[in-house]
């Protein structure tokens, strides 16, 4: 078993809510990162797409999700 596998098991990370909801933004942000890539023409980055979901959507999608 890797470190990784190994960490998850201890603390049992997959059932946690926090990170279900990690994993929710870091969706939202994989699909920020397309659309903006394909508009663009280019792939932008994740750390581009990040800053500017965090700095532009978190806010309203943390809002309508009710978190």
């Amino acid at each position: 078993m890797d470190d990784e596998n190994k960490l998850k098991s201890d603390i049992q990370i997959d059932n946690s809510q926090l990170y279900q909801e990690f994993l929710e933004e870091r969706g939202q942000i994989l699909r920020h990162k397309w659309l903006e890539s394909e508009k663009e023409g280019r792939d932008i980055g994740f750390e581009r797409a990040l800053l500017d979901w965090v700095t532009n959507h978190r806010k309203k999608w943390r809002k309508d999700k009710g978190a």
